[in-house]
């Protein structure tokens, strides 16, 4: 297993599988304009933000995490909080689909962006769909809930954009769509792991009942430039 990689995922998703994605040089990186707003560094710990300047507009919000101290010359800080990252380690969900469940694809891009909107389940951006798959759960032509992927580095895949409407919570959507996609991911061969903020104790809690087992915690901070 790759869990070392874990230290740093942003930097080695956006220099290895997501390069694609990305922009950026050999210091800093970060996901394209149109994908999920966050940068990562090679040296996760020592942050080089004037490598990172050139691709990144006054203004735009970042998330990066995993370096501690004040801001750079340049940039701001407007969110400094702690994550953990957690780690499946547990067997393959049950085959039946807890919930009744739907492939999202560019049709559905428009519903995706108003839950996120509504729920603020983490950074995402009209384009962070095509970093993997998503699945969600309609009512009366609405879609209520969603799950899906988004970093990948060495066997470790991400379990992200997990939200649900509030007018329909306590239904299990939420850990019903996060079982489709562990089963999916262990049948490929990947280690699933998620980040929860650690202010979010009820979906922390519901990740462990799953199967998650706490690896690490982490800084996250949202960053800007300064005009």
């Amino acid at each position: 297993m790759s869990l070392h990689l874990l230290d740093n995922i942003v930097w080695h998703a956006l220099a290895g599988p997501h390069a694609r994605f990305a922009v950026g040089n050999d210091a800093a990186r970060r996901y394209a304009p149109g994908f999920s707003p966050i940068v990562g560094f090679a040296d996760a710990a020592r942050p080089d933000f004037t490598a990172l300047a050139t691709y990144c507009e006054p203004g735009q919000h970042f998330y990066c995490g995993t370096w501690s101290g004040p801001a750079p010359a340049g940039w701001r800080i407007h969110t400094d909080a702690t994550m953990d990252q957690m780690v499946w380690n547990a067997g393959v969900p049950a085959a039946e689909p807890a919930v009744d469940a739907v492939r999202l694809g560019p049709e559905h891009a428009v519903q995706m962006l108003e839950l996120v909107a509504l729920t603020h389940p983490g950074p995402f951006g009209p384009r962070t769909p095509e970093l993997g798959e998503y699945f969600g759960v309609f009512e009366d032509g609405r879609l209520i809930a969603m799950a899906g992927e988004r970093m990948q580095a060495g066997d470790l895949r991400e379990v992200s954009g997990v939200c649900t409407h509030p007018d329909f919570t306590g239904r299990g959507l939420a850990r019903g769509l996060v079982e489709i996609l562990v089963r999916r991911q262990l049948t490929r061969g990947q280690r699933p792991f998620l980040h929860v903020m650690q202010a979010n104790a009820r979906a922390r809690a519901l990740y462990a009942r799953m199967g998650f087992a706490q690896h690490q915690p982490l800084a996250v901070r949202i960053v800007s430039r300064a005009p």
